[in-house]
């Protein structure tokens, strides 16, 4: 007894309604319409209204089914919102990056490179791509006039290897006492140094260590080799080497590097090695007054800024 019509995305359902006698033909029962003329002018909006009010009906007869439609439209505008929010910081922190790549750029593209911009610039952290290069420059190894650096480059690594060959390259009959000794401490502190890491157990990432920090000694024999100087040189090593090598550190093999390679690398240690040491020798010295010199100008800024503190330690 039920007559049903498609409506997008809803069916409407409508009663048929009783025999009529010749005296409601011409006027319609007012408690009912007649649904099945589709040609009704006003059928249209009639039937909508019920299919709202059937659909309200359906609603309120199911409340925890509408509740749980509703959570899920919560929950899935939520995750949309989120997964909005991370694209934007994805493209936020490569935005940045780009950014910031394009200001090294620029600064290491002028002639000469300005070293206050540099520095500036790096203050934040440097693309590991651009660290080898400059580092070279803010540690004054490479010259800022980008039409003498290679040339520069290549006389400081002839000069290494030049030393190298006079102080190292020798046999014992020929080092003092002294030389032998520290030459002995030195070899037993390589194999010391940063051994949870593998890449620093290969053979001769350990000799090229030893040749580095004993030419260094030997030329600045007011401190001569210090233990703890080995530390200063381990950075120095792996950003030079990751100029040819890729991947991670534990996975390097120096082996695979031809030796003029591994000479400019050791070469570019061992003169930024000595210009970091330059500012700091002092520290390095008998009774270290460069270490003593920071102590007492961190006693006087604990003075100034927080006196309760500087008494109690008194």
């Amino acid at each position: 007894l039920l007559k049903g019509r498609s409506i997008p995305g809803k069916i409407l359902l409508t009663r048929k309604s009783d025999p009529l006698d010749e005296s409601n033909l011409r006027e319609p029962s007012p408690e009912y319409e007649r649904s099945s003329s589709y040609n009704d002018a006003g059928s249209s909006d009639h039937m909508t209204k019920k299919a709202e009010a059937m659909e309200e009906v359906h609603s309120t007869s199911n409340p925890d089914k509408s509740t749980n439609v509703d959570k899920l439209k919560s929950s899935t505008s939520n995750i949309e919102n989120t997964s909005k929010e991370v694209q934007k910081s994805g493209m936020g922190a490569r935005a940045t990056d780009s950014a910031r790549v394009m200001k090294f750029t620029k600064v290491l593209s002028e002639t000469p490179v300005i070293l206050e911009k540099l520095r500036e610039l790096a203050w934040s952290g440097v693309p590991d791509y651009m660290r080898p290069d400059i580092w070279r420059l803010l540690l004054g190894y490479a010259p800022p006039n980008s039409d003498r650096r290679e040339g520069v480059l290549r006389r400081k690594r002839l000069e290494y290897l030049d030393c190298v060959s006079q102080y190292y390259d020798i046999p014992d009959s020929d080092r003092s006492d002294d030389e032998i000794n520290m030459l002995r401490q030195i070899s037993v502190d390589c194999p010391r140094t940063v051994p949870d890491v593998s890449f620093f157990q290969q053979t001769q990432v350990q000799k090229s260590l030893e040749r580095i920090l004993y030419t260094w000694a030997i030329r600045h024999p007011a401190s001569g080799y210090v233990q703890g100087i080995n530390d200063l040189a381990t950075p120095f090593l792996v950003v030079f080497l990751s100029e040819y090598l890729e991947g991670d550190v534990d996975s390097w093999l120096v082996s695979n590097l031809s030796p003029e390679k591994i000479a400019n690398i050791e070469a570019d240690c061992y003169w930024c090695l000595s210009k970091l040491l330059d500012g700091m020798q002092d520290h390095y010295t008998f009774a270290q007054p460069g270490i003593q010199r920071l102590v007492f100008r961190l006693k006087e800024l604990v003075r100034r800024i927080d006196g309760e503190l500087d008494g109690a330690k008194n």
